[in-house]
C-alpha cells in the first residue's frame, strides 16, 4: 500500500515541463511570464504530501484534508508563505548579501544548482559538509586554496610541474570544486538559506539554526516546520513540485 501511494504522489506531481533539461533549467527561464498560481501549484503537484501515517503533527496547519490515506496540502497557505518567503528573499538580495541554495536530493539537485546559478547565488547540491557554518574558517580556507589552483591552471602556473604532477592537481582541484565549487566564492556565512527538503538536508538546518542564519524551505507534510523561519508547505519530492517552488523563489532573486 506504501509503495502504491508514493507511486501515485510522484505520478500526480511529474508532468513533463516545456524544458527536458533540469542542469540548465533556469538558464534562459523567462521569469516575468511567471505568477504566483494555485492552478499551476495542482498541476504540478505541490498540494500532494505523504501518507498520513507519515505526518509531522506540527504541520497539521498546512493540511487541507485527506484523501486516500494521503494528506493533502492546503495550497491557500502555501501561496501565503511563499509570499512571505520570496519578500524576505529579495529583501536580503537588495541588500546585496548571499543567500545560499541547498538542495543534494539525486532528483532535484541539478535544478537547485541551475536555480542558483541564474541567481548568482551559492549553492551545495552535493553532500553538505559538517562545519559549513560552524566551522567555517576552515571551510572558506579551501575554498581559497581551490580558487588559487584554478587561478594557476588558468594563468599556465602549472606547467612548471611535471605531467604526473599536473595530473595530480587536476585530479585534486576536480575533487574540491565538486565538493566546494557551489560555495567557493561565499566569503562569508550566507545572510539566509534555502532549503528544498529539510529532512534530507537536516544537517544544513541543524547548522544554519546554531549560528542564527534565517531558514527558508519547501516543508512537505513528514517535515517540521517549527524549525523552518519561512516555511513554504509544498511536495518536495516530485520534480516538478520543486521546480516550480523554487522558480518563485528565484524569481524574487533574480528580479
Amino acid at each position: 500500500m506504501e509503495e502504491k501511494n508514493i507511486a501515485t504522489k510522484e505520478k500526480a506531481g511529474s508532468e513533463p515541463a516545456k524544458k527536458t533539461s533540469s542542469e540548465d533549467y533556469f538558464a534562459d527561464f523567462n521569469f516575468g511570464e511567471l505568477e504566483v498560481s494555485m492552478g499551476q501549484m495542482l498541476k504540478n503537484g505541490v498540494h500532494f504530501g505523504h501518507q498520513k501515517t507519515r505526518k509531522n503533527p506540527k504541520m497539521e496547519p498546512y493540511i487541507f484534508t485527506t484523501k486516500n490515506g494521503i494528506n493533502i496540502i492546503d495550497l491557500e497557505k502555501t501561496v501565503r508563505c511563499l509570499e512571505e518567503a520570496a519578500g524576505f528573499l529579495n529583501k536580503i538580495k537588495k541588500e546585496g548579501k548571499q543567500i545560499l541554495f541547498v538542495g543534494t536530493k539525486k532528483q532535484i539537485k541539478e535544478i537547485l544548482k541551475s536555480a542558483a546559478i541564474r541567481g548568482q547565488m551559492p549553492y551545495v547540491a552535493e553532500r553538505w559538509l559538517g562545519g559549513t557554518f560552524t566551522n567555517f574558517k576552515i571551510i572558506r580556507g579551501r575554498t581559497k586554496y581551490l580558487i588559487d589552483m584554478e587561478n594557476g591552471f588558468a594563468s599556465g602556473e602549472f606547467k612548471k610541474y611535471t605531467k604526473f604532477e599536473r595530473m595530480k592537481k587536476m585530479e585534486e582541484m576536480k575533487k574540491l570544486e565538486k565538493k566546494l565549487g557551489g560555495i567557493k566564492n561565499m566569503a562569508e556565512i550566507p545572510a539566509a538559506v534555502f532549503v528544498t527538503d529539510t529532512n534530507q538536508d537536516n544537517l544544513a538546518v541543524k547548522e544554519a539554526r546554531r549560528m542564527h542564519v534565517p531558514l527558508v524551505a519547501i516543508v512537505d507534510t513528514n517535515s517540521d516546520p517549527s524549525v523552518i523561519d519561512y516555511p513554504i508547505p509544498g511536495n518536495d519530492d516530485a520534480i516538478s513540485s520543486v521546480r516550480l517552488l523554487t522558480s518563485y523563489i528565484c524569481k524574487a532573486i533574480v528580479e
